[in-house]
């Protein structure tokens, strides 16, 4: 016959009291994470929405990929017009690469294939790339401006601020 136990020993209740102590502690070191994450800064790591991109005469016909790394822009010199087209194709995000001896842009992800105009004419990519807004300073200098986007398909590609004549 068993007795049913009524009272702790002094070794369960220091068991017991360790095992209290050590929840307290976890659950006091994760709530002090928590406030220091939530007091301390985001930094934001990406590109500037707006810089100067030398003068019109800097460009030649074609594509130039000088500002495809540091700010995501591509400058595209054709047809007597200059603009500046981003580099994230309109499929998944990524980035397409310029293939001079074929003349087009081809996103490395999914093969959606762009041409030097931006136009989307293989794969998947539902629509064009974007263009961003680029003007003239009074300096002659050019200021491309990533915070406007221009949309082919919204009919914003006529609109004055996207592309400057040369």
């Amino acid at each position: 016959m068993s007795e049913s136990k009524k009272s702790l020993n002094r070794r369960e209740f220091f068991s017991f009291l360790a095992v209290g102590w050590i929840t307290f502690t976890a659950a006091t070191a994760g709530l002090l994470g928590l406030v220091f994450r939530f007091l301390y800064p985001n930094v934001n790591f990406e590109p500037e929405m707006e810089f100067i991109a030398g003068i019109p005469g800097d460009y030649d016909n074609g594509v130039d990929e000088r500002w495809k790394n540091g700010f995501g822009v591509w400058i595209i010199k054709r047809e007597g017009k200059l603009v500046a087209l981003s580099n994230i194709c309109t499929h998944l995000g990524c980035i397409p690469n310029w293939l001079p001896g074929e003349l087009k842009f081809k996103c490395p992800c999914h093969g959606s294939g762009f041409y030097p105009s931006g136009i989307n004419f293989e794969g998947p990519a539902p629509r064009p790339l974007e263009r961003f807004k680029i003007t003239t300073l009074p300096d002659g200098r050019l200021k491309i401006d990533k915070t406007k986007k221009y949309r082919y398909e919204k009919g914003q590609w006529n609109n004055p601020d996207s592309y400057i004549e040369v």
